[in-house]
């Protein structure tokens, strides 16, 4: 299942009729060299009729992302039509000026001519997707195509975007729950389903002759049999029961994330703990977020969109005691104790992120559910310490009154033994103190945090910015204060 877009670029050059129209298409066909893989529209647009006819062509060609290349000044409103008739992202960039022996009738003009772009898009209301240092070399222009790919492909991926969901949240559990019209306004359709749907689903695959398939491909990233195997052939019922019923649910989308409930009365009804299960899924690029968490599925899927690998969601769940910072991060890692916390969750770590993956029992649920027993219907978390490595944790997250707020902060999972159960890692982040303080607890976040394997809040902070988040948060240094932050503390 093919559950992310493919990004089709295409580049069209603009040409102000007063400039050389040669000079823009030169320069354009030596960006399209230099990117590589871009679909060249060879129509320059010098005005309106130019302009439908280009978008035309991009279309016919299949582009879904567009690159607007001001090779020159440009003309103001045909180049910004464009943006307003391709159905897609679109980043407008510009030429720099190539030698300056070409400065009388070889200079373009273009750094001028972003100016009044930019603001003719602002008179249309037109969204468009502007990099930080918008001109440049063929080479450097290359280099921002490049950085937009993974941008283009979560904004597409957004408004293509199911999210189903199975069951109420648990009780006590209203830290995840959101109003849902901001992710209409994003474009993000929602199917919501009863516990019930899920569970009639699940009985009507039992004995499906596709599971002794799923359990032999379970064994096998397991590291063989006798791993709880008597609970395999349920939880590939369970897996496929969501294949499937992503499939029959898609309707008029291209792409499925779920959003599901997971405790306590999944474990007496389906007789097992899905959470292996999500993480197997999560780590085909379909997100299953625990506790009906419906914005921690939608960041964890911008995240498989922008990193281009398996992510998960992890509690920011516990503090790293004294003495274990004293003798295994103290001296050895740059970070105060309050850099370090614990990032947990039962066992939905896809295995390819964890350093030694081993299927077992859920103990928080096996306290409740079966104590004193031998684990039976709590049997089902993949377990293990998370690889260390760097990572972003981030999340984009409604609010009570309907908005949209977000956070990013990149860190790292430190090479230091949990000596705890679940998915877990000891995670490094400067200034998590603070950020904790001022941006999660004052801005009312949830525990729930996505988190991507590697720096990539260049391009989460680009989304983000493009979906017209009005608070996108990151961990200040020492030297930038917070506006709740006390300056006397």
């Amino acid at each position: 299942m093919q559950n992310i877009p493919t990004v089709k670029l295409g580049i069209i050059s603009v040409s102000r009729d007063c400039f050389p129209i040669e000079l823009s298409a030169s320069r354009r066909a030596a960006v399209a060299k230099a990117a590589g893989d871009i679909y060249e529209c060879k129509i320059t647009v010098e005005n309106e009729a130019d302009m439908l006819k280009a978008v035309e062509d991009v279309n016919r060609a299949g582009v879904n992302a567009l690159v607007v290349f001001l090779g020159n000044f440009g003309p103001e409103t045909p180049e910004t039509l464009i943006a307003q008739k391709f159905c897609g992202p679109t980043m407008f960039i510009a030429a720099a000026e190539d030698s300056a022996d070409t400065l009388i009738n070889g200079r373009g003009d273009a750094y001028c001519g972003m100016l009044n772009c930019s603001y003719n898009l602002g008179l249309r209301n037109i969204k468009a997707f502007i990099p930080e240092y918008p001109v440049g070399t063929p080479e450097e222009v290359a280099g921002m195509i490049a950085d937009f790919v993974p941008v283009a492909r979560a904004l597409i991926g957004i408004k293509k975007l199911k999210i189903l969901t199975y069951g109420p949240r648990p009780q006590d559990f209203m830290a995840c729950n959101a109003p849902i019209k901001a992710l209409f306004d994003l474009g993000v359709e929602i199917m919501e389903n009863s516990e019930l749907d899920l569970l009639v689903a699940y009985k009507a695959r039992e004995n499906d002759p596709r599971i002794p398939a799923v359990i032999a491909d379970m064994e096998k990233e397991l590291g063989g049999g006798g791993k709880m195997s008597g609970i395999l052939p349920k939880l590939a019922q369970f897996e496929l029961t969501l294949l499937d019923l992503a499939e029959q649910n898609k309707g008029a989308r291209e792409y499925i994330a779920f959003a599901n409930k997971c405790w306590p009365a999944f474990q007496t009804e389906f007789g097992f703990v899905p959470c292996y299960v999500n993480s197997r899924l999560t780590a085909r690029g379909i997100p299953v977020s625990c506790e009906v968490d419906i914005y921690g599925t939608l960041s964890e899927y911008i995240g498989i969109c922008v990193s281009g690998e398996p992510v998960t969601l992890l509690d920011i769940n516990n503090t790293v005691p004294v003495d274990m910072y004293e003798s295994d991060i103290k001296g050895k890692f740059d970070y105060k104790l309050s850099d370090v916390f614990m990032g947990f969750h039962c066992g939905n770590t896809p295995m390819c992120k964890l350093s030694k993956g081993e299927l077992k029992h859920q103990l928080i649920m096996y306290r409740l559910l079966e104590p004193g027993k031998e684990p039976n219907i709590t049997r089902g978390t993949l377990e293990g310490d998370i690889i260390p490595g760097k990572m972003t944790f981030f999340r984009l997250q409604g609010t009570a009154g309907g908005g949209l707020r977000s956070y990013i902060a990149q860190g790292e999972v430190l090479p230091v033994a949990t000596r705890s159960f679940g998915g877990i890692g000891v995670v490094a982040i400067k200034e998590m103190g603070r950020f904790y303080r001022h941006v999660l607890i004052a801005g009312q976040y949830p525990h729930h945090g996505a988190v991507a394997f590697g720096h990539v809040g260049k391009k989460l902070f680009d989304v983000f910015a493009f979906l017209g988040v009005p608070e996108i948060s990151y961990n200040r240094p020492a030297a930038l204060p917070y506006p709740t932050e006390n300056p006397f503390a």
